[in-house]
């Protein structure tokens, strides 16, 4: 007898290690909040404190979500269909000077992490201020997080110098809590000038972090870039040394050929914000050309301000087939190059593929239980398939994080949704008292 903590039993393994197996019929035991095996059912003899039974399942790596505004969550419907530029500067960013508290950004990230958890959301790399909130409440929900020094140069007071020492401390303070990592976030270009965008290169460098970005979201923002700096944003941050370090660039919709060419065999990625995009009439972007130069892009929900949800799976399905018909190539992106956008392709371009992102042995349990058992699941001849184009996130029974379940027949084990709902409606009536 082999002692783990939690014993899948039964079920279809979506693997997405190197090999991409699926391997049906087997077990998979956790402890210590990794994976410890997985194993043909019933050919090895394992106890557990607690067993799940995935018969007619199908589980996958935890999802991952490349670009998010979690403290946003308050912010859904409030502001809709409007252009970026006058969606932030009208409505946005006024109402953000007048509400973010501490409160605020805890209790809407609250809200974030555990929608997220039940869309099977297991790591979130989030763009906000209040890093310490957003992680308290991630840890609450028990998820994972990657929080960020979110820098806006009308915001900054501090000297360049001071740039990343912010994030350093926090990474210290939280350096053993699995669940948080932190990285360096300059918004934009049009909202940080040069000289700060240099700092946040060398601290970057410096501490070794993570950068996270938007980038050339919008045609009017690549054309102020070209006006004010005399070359196409890429070229611009090129020329500051990102493409040096690792970068994740949410959006990208409006880079050229040559701004991808310099892209190509660095560590920048760019995270894939479809329904943002679409909502906000912002554009598409060159999906084609990006994986034609083997650059990663990877699945994104942005905030629910613009999207308006955190369905990522909803949000890779929609990517897939708008891709095709853009492409006007029905092989393009099949089934599981799509899916690995959202698993082992994320974990990659987040540098965390050595723990995450595929199902092996020694890697972290996150992981998603996807009940087949339902007649839009039926007949199952590839579930790649059904992963894109059939399953709905309204299957995903339980959620694993770290080895711990944190989702359970649908329902999160930690947090009252239906208190989340509460605090909704409270800060709701704030929010219009302020606007009113």
């Amino acid at each position: 007898m082999i002692i783990c903590d939690v014993l899948l039993t039964g079920g279809s393994y979506v693997t997405m290690d190197a090999g991409f197996r699926i391997l049906e019929d087997h077990d998979l035991a956790v402890k210590d909040g990794k994976i410890l095996d997985i194993f043909p059912t019933g050919s090895k003899d394992y106890h557990a404190a607690e067993e799940i039974d995935a018969t007619n399942c199908l589980i996958t790596p935890g999802f991952i979500n490349a670009h998010t505004h979690m403290p946003m969550t308050y912010f859904r419907g409030l502001a809709d269909d409007l252009p970026l530029e006058k969606w932030l500067q009208e409505y946005i960013w006024p109402l953000e000077a007048r509400m973010i508290s501490t409160d605020f950004v805890y209790d809407a990230s609250l809200h974030a992490a555990t929608e997220m958890l039940m869309h099977g959301i297991t790591l979130a790399n989030d763009m906000y201020f209040h890093m310490g909130q957003i992680a308290e409440a991630s840890i609450k929900a028990g998820m994972r997080v990657i929080v960020s020094e979110a820098i806006i140069g009308h915001n900054f007071k501090g000297a360049l110098t001071e740039i990343g020492s912010k994030v350093q401390t926090f990474k210290d303070q939280y350096a053993n809590q699995a669940l948080v990592d932190c990285c360096l976030a300059p918004h934009a270009i049009y909202t940080c000038s040069r000289e700060i965008l240099e700092a946040c290169v060398k601290a970057a460098s410096r501490h070794d972090l993570l950068l996270h970005m938007h980038l050339s979201e919008t045609r009017q923002e690549r054309d102020a870039c070209l006006k004010d700096n005399g070359m196409l944003p890429m070229m611009y941050l090129s020329k500051l040394g990102f493409t040096e370090r690792r970068c994740v660039f949410a959006h990208g919709v409006w880079l050229s050929e040559e701004e991808l060419d310099l892209m190509a065999g660095t560590s920048c990625s760019i995270a894939v914000c479809t329904d943002s995009n679409l909502k906000l009439s912002s554009g598409i972007l060159p999906l084609k050309a990006i994986r034609e130069r083997v650059i990663k892009a990877v699945m994104a929900t942005d905030g629910v301000a613009s999207n308006n949800n955190l369905d990522i799976l909803q949000e890779l399905s929609t990517t897939a087939k708008l891709h095709k018909a853009v492409a006007e190539d029905p092989e393009f992106l099949p089934a599981r190059e799509a899916f690995a956008m959202l698993t082992i392709d994320a974990a990659r371009a987040l540098g965390k593929d050595d723990q995450l992102g595929s199902l092996e042995v020694g890697k972290a349990a996150d992981l998603c239980i996807i009940d087949m058992g339902c007649l839009q699941s039926h007949p199952l001849y590839n579930p790649y398939s059904h992963l894109v184009y059939a399953v709905s996130s309204s299957q995903i029974r339980d959620v694993l994080v770290a080895g711990r379940i944190v989702v359970q027949n649908h329902q999160p084990l930690f947090i009252d949704p239906a208190a989340l709902i509460d605090k909704a409606k409270y800060w709701k009536n704030k929010i219009l008292s302020e606007i009113r």
